[in-house]
């Protein structure tokens, strides 16, 4: 399976945040979209960095509420691991776990054309378990 059809199914809209967004901001949307982390992009639109839950409770730790004004490129990561459509979701998978990283942008052509999370990464995992234990039950009871 390959990252567009991931895409396919879950959609191409990424949650993005500039960089000189305060962090109580970027908290405020991370909730209201229900998700555990935004694509931080540049001024021409390309991937600036990324910013996670984990990025922001690891800096409250050290930093304490005064972090709250601070802005995004303050604490996100700037080594930002992507992936392209035609890349495989098993290739992808390697990378996450080899990284430690939950979330990864899709760029194509040097533009961000959605994000994959690990949740996808497992559920993509699971469709193509059930699909082939469906074409295996078949195949015992035709023949």
């Amino acid at each position: 399976m390959r990252i567009a059809d991931v895409l396919r199914t879950k959609g191409s809209t990424v949650a993005t945040v500039e960089p000189g967004t305060p962090v109580r901001e970027l908290l405020a949307a991370l909730a209201e979209h229900n998700i555990g982390a935004m694509v931080v992009l540049a001024d021409d639109d390309s991937v600036a960095g990324i910013v996670s839950e984990r990025d922001v409770v690891r800096r409250l730790n050290d930093y304490g509420a005064g972090l709250l004004d601070s802005p995004v490129a303050d604490i996100m990561s700037t080594e930002v691991f992507t992936t392209g459509p035609d890349d495989s979701v098993d290739s992808l998978s390697v990378l996450m776990t080899e990284r430690r990283i939950r979330h990864v942008p899709v760029v194509e052509g040097g533009r961000l054309v959605g994000i994959v999370s690990i949740g996808d990464v497992v559920k993509s995992r699971i469709k193509k378990l059930e699909e082939d234990q469906q074409q295996l039950e078949a195949y015992i009871t035709q023949g």
